[in-house]
C-alpha cells in the first residue's frame, strides 16, 4: 500500500531528475554490521548440509536500528557456529531504519560487507523525497547508495538527499 501511494505521488508530480544511475547520500543509513541479527517468522526450515535456514510467513529481521520485513528470508550461515553471512529476502521486501524506508520485490544483504542490494520496482523514501528505480545498492558502513535502472526522483525544496 505504501509503495503504491509513494509511487503514485512520484509519478503524478513533475519528476525533478531522471537518469540511468544516481548516487545517493543516505545519511542516517550507516549501520553497525557487527550487531546481533534477530529473525522471527511463522515457519522455519533448516538445511544443515547447505548451511541455510529459510524463514517463511511474516518474516521480521532486526539488526540494531535496521528492520527488514518480507514473505520469505533465506539465511546463509558461515563456518563458525551461529555466524550469519547473508540474508536473501523475497516476497515484498521492506527495509527501514529511523531515517529511510525502501521497498522492492527482493533483497540480498551480505553481512560482512554491509551491502544490501534491492531489486524489482524499488522505491526509496527519505523524509518527503522519493527515488524509484529497478535496483538499489546500499553500503550500510558508509551510509551511501546507488539507484539504477530508469531512475525517477522527486525532491522536495529545502530537503537534502
Amino acid at each position: 500500500m505504501l509503495k503504491a501511494t509513494v509511487l503514485s505521488l512520484a509519478l503524478a508530480m513533475p519528476v525533478a531528475a531522471a537518469a540511468q544511475g544516481t548516487q545517493i547520500d543516505l545519511g542516517g543509513a550507516a549501520q553497525d554490521t557487527s550487531a546481533p541479527v534477530s529473525v522471527d517468522a511463522d515457519q522455519l526450515s533448516v538445511d544443515q548440509a547447505a548451511g541455510t535456514a529459510t524463514f517463511t510467513g511474516n518474516v521480521r529481521v532486526l539488526q540494531g536500528a535496521l528492520r527488514m520485513a518480507a514473505g520469505e528470508v533465506r539465511v546463509e550461515y558461515g563456518a563458525s557456529q551461529g555466524e550469519i553471512t547473508a540474508l536473501h529476502a523475497t516476497g515484498g521486501v521492506t527495509l527501514a531504519n529511523d531515517t529511510l524506508a525502501a521497498e522492492g520485490h527482493e533483497a540480498s544483504y551480505t553481512i560482512s560487507s554491509g551491502q544490501v542490494v534491492m531489486a524489482g520496482d524499488v522505491v526509496l523514501t527519505q523524509g518527503p523525497s522519493t527515488i524509484a528505480g529497478n535496483r538499489l545498492t546500499i553500503d550500510l558502513a558508509s551510509g551511501t547508495g546507488r539507484m539504477e535502472g530508469r531512475v525517477q526522483t522527486l525532491f522536495q525544496p529545502g530537503t537534502r538527499q
